[in-house]
């Protein structure tokens, strides 16, 4: 069963001979025509940051290098969102938007500050719909009813940040949480009315090619509407940069992420979103690899994968 009423939208994107389907895709076909994200901040921190479940943040993590409204002084809302129109409307000559509030845990906190987010964003005839960065451990059942309130007024994406079923990775990136928390959100957040995108990591330290591709699996089995795929690359500021300067950790290169992504989208089913294929961050900020910085030869290497071995998304995918 899928989670959502996503498949109304489904894109026929193997007749436009893609190999996988990819969001902006979906977008034109949802929306008719291009959509920009603009990332706000609304100033949430996370509950292994405060100290509730864990301190430190996760090992992999920097707000400032993964989120571009961390790079400047917070604004109100209202600013962030004609700030962030002037700059994309720039660059992409767009009218339509989507609210996209990312950096940190956008459901941790009050109803009321959130409802107050919420509304500000959408307030904008500019903005189309809300997309919700979260952890599946931040979602109690109240939260859930009122991005549902939401999706009966707009377009809304919530956003679970999964990463793995494994308990050892969740561990070792000091999640502050295990693979229950994503089954017990997945199951109170599945049939409501907005979509649901899942983020995962590829390249965690001890996962071998079977452990991931369970992942995938169980991915597939919860049907979201999309995926984000991130492959492990360290920032600087961040526990994972000492791991990898001093070898205890050691990040996958172009070719075995290539193929472990190949891998990993032909389990997942033909109407789930490919909504990302990789993760980066600021040059300056960047660790390593540096190849992540190079998205049109991870997207060129991907496609050249798929024909060489003349599969697709969901050439493997068990249904379910």
């Amino acid at each position: 069963m899928s989670s959502t009423k996503f498949i109304t939208h489904h894109a026929d994107w193997r007749a436009l001979g893609l190999p996988y389907y990819p969001l902006n895709v979906h977008y034109r076909h949802r929306f008719g025509g291009r959509v920009q994200k603009i990332s706000l901040d609304g100033g949430f921190t996370c509950p292994n940051v405060d100290g509730t479940v864990a301190i430190g943040g996760c090992t992999f993590c920097s707000n400032r290098a993964f989120s571009p409204s961390r790079r400047v002084r917070r604004q109100a809302i209202e600013r962030q969102i004609e700030e962030g129109i002037s700059r994309l409307r720039r660059r992409y000559k767009n009218e339509r938007f989507l609210a996209y509030f990312q950096p940190a845990t956008n459901t941790y906190g009050p109803l009321e500050k959130l409802r107050e987010l919420w509304d500000a964003a959408i307030s904008d005839p500019r903005i189309l719909g809300l997309v919700i960065g979260t952890r599946p451990d931040c979602v109690p059942d109240d939260v859930l009813d009122l991005v549902e309130e939401f999706a009966q007024r707009t377009y809304v994406s919530l956003e679970l940040g999964v990463q793995t079923i494994h308990e050892a990775s969740l561990q070792w990136m000091n999640r502050g949480h295990g693979h229950e928390a994503s089954v017990d959100a997945m199951r109170r957040a599945q049939g409501r009315s907005f979509e649901i995108s899942l983020h995962v990591m590829l390249g965690l330290p001890g996962e071998s090619r079977a452990m991931m591709m369970e992942t995938a699996e169980q991915i597939a089995r919860w049907h979201p509407a999309g995926v984000k795929i991130h492959n492990l690359y360290a920032v600087k500021r961040t526990p994972l940069a000492e791991e990898v300067l001093t070898g205890k950790v050691r990040l996958l290169e172009l070719d075995e992420y290539v193929e472990l992504l190949a891998d990993f989208i032909e389990r997942l089913p033909p109407d789930t979103v490919i909504e990302r294929l990789s993760g980066d961050a600021p040059p300056d900020d960047l660790i390593g690899p540096a190849w992540c910085l190079e998205k049109g030869e991870i997207i060129k290497r991907l496609k050249e994968t798929f024909a060489y071995r003349n599969t697709y998304q969901g050439f493997r995918y068990q249904g379910g």
